[in-house]
């Protein structure tokens, strides 16, 4: 006890000592309220917080507009069946994946390969028959070239035999006739002229004044003379004989040429049978054109009864079951191509003023909570309600100023599939970013 004591002792000797000011000042309360002076210091340091956290949020936000209507959109390829029939068999399940030219539905094409087969009966048919006729076209031109060249011959020939007839009677007609006409009046002459001494003689003989032999020669003359003058006028009559026969021929050579003018009036007319074969021809071509349409017709048709995928994607809302009757352009499934998706934002039109194509965005997305980057790809040219079904009337006195929304188109950047799929119809928070 007495080391204690002693040791306090010595410690109470080294304590500083406690004056009469300082235990006023323990005995006085603090401040309070702003009179104190740390509250002050911490709400001054509180402001500074708030000033920067609002000139931080100022800067943040004062070049970007947002909004909160704004969905996720696609290409949605609706598939449809193109021809009428029966469906033979669904190849897909609903919300299936499916790739390009992969076959989704199949319809009963027993119908479509029977008029397939008949049009390729259609086509050979047509073909065989436009050969023939463009066998025909240089056949029959050769046979009336023939023709014509036969009947211009035969009426060459008509004409210069009804010149050598028509020569022949003119000269029978004048020169022959005349001929013998003057050897007749010469014939007469000289046997009139002997009958004349015959008549002299025979009084001279009966008197014995001539001889018997003077009298034998005139007569001799005499006969010799009508002898001469009947040849003569039988030359006459085969002169006029002549001139008739050569008057015959000259009608016969005339008739020959106008038969031969008919020939090639005939041979004439023949060559439209060139023209007529030669459209025939070009009208069996054109029926081959018609019969290859129609089967060009039956192959699409005939390829119609598989519906494929046009895209890679997702087959989904299928409306078809197998045996099912299917009309043409009834819709069967929808394929929607989740690879590639974009943003349409529906932006107030009053946050339009800064927005242009190419700027930053960041979509939020409901489904995943996450944001992602993209970009401004283009505004609609006109607002949501203009290109709604029923477009507004203002002209009816019922117009009320409301503040229009205007589509934004927001390309995404990449996204991998892997990690998140986006849907058309999601709903998103698009934000632009209009420095």
């Amino acid at each position: 006890m007495s080391i204690e004591i002693e040791v306090g002792l010595e410690n109470a000797s080294k304590a500083p000592r406690v004056t009469e000011e300082q235990l006023s000042l323990e005995e006085t309360p603090a401040p309070k309220g702003l009179a104190n002076p740390k509250v002050r210091r911490l709400l001054f340091a509180g402001g500074v917080v708030v000033l920067v956290a609002l000139v931080a949020l100022l800067v943040y936000y004062h070049n970007r507009e947002s909004t909160d209507d704004a969905q996720v959109d696609g290409h949605i390829t609706p598939m449809a069946s193109k021809i009428y029939g029966r469906v033979a068999q669904v190849l897909v399940d609903d919300n299936q994946p499916v790739k390009t030219g992969q076959v989704l539905v199949k319809i009963d094409q027993r119908d479509y390969q029977a008029a397939l087969d008949q049009a390729k009966a259609q086509l050979a048919l047509a073909e065989s028959e436009a050969r023939s006729a463009g066998v025909d076209v240089p056949r029959t031109r050769e046979n009336v070239a023939s023709g014509n060249s036969n009947a211009d011959a035969q009426l060459l020939g008509a004409q210069a035999d009804l010149a050598r007839a028509q020569a022949t009677y003119e000269q029978a007609q004048t020169a022959d006739l005349a001929y013998a006409q003057a050897n007749v009046e010469k014939s007469r002459a000289n046997a009139e002229l002997a009958q004349a001494d015959l008549a002299r003689y025979t009084p001279l003989m009966e008197k014995g004044e001539i001889s018997k032999q003077q009298y034998d020669a005139a007569k001799a003359n005499a006969d010799a003379s009508a002898s001469a003058l009947k040849a003569d006028q039988e030359k006459l009559e085969q002169a006029r004989r002549n001139v008739e026969v050569s008057k015959a021929q000259r009608d016969s050579s005339r008739a020959k040429v106008g038969q031969a003018q008919a020939g090639v009036a005939v041979a004439l007319a023949d060559e439209k049978q060139v023209g007529m074969k030669t459209a025939d021809a070009q009208a069996k071509l054109a029926k081959v054109e018609q019969a290859r349409a129609a089967l060009d017709a039956a192959q699409l048709n005939l390829s119609y009864t598989e519906i494929v995928a046009p895209v890679d994607g997702v087959a989904t809302h299928k409306q078809v079951e197998t045996g099912q009757i299917v009309q043409a352009g009834q819709g069967l499934l929808v394929v929607v191509p989740l690879q590639d998706v974009w943003v349409t934002a529906n932006f107030k039109e009053t946050q339009l003023k800064k927005m242009r194509p190419g700027q930053k965005a960041e979509v939020k997305v409901d489904t995943y909570g996450k944001t992602f980057s993209g970009h401004v790809d283009s505004i609609a040219g006109a607002t949501g309600s203009v290109l709604s079904l029923l477009p507004p009337e203002n002209a009816t006195g019922n117009f009320v100023k409301v503040v229009q929304r205007i589509p934004v188109k927001i390309v995404l950047d990449a996204i991998p599939s892997e990690k998140t799929v986006l849907r058309p119809g999601m709903n998103v928070d698009a934000t632009v970013i209009t420095n």
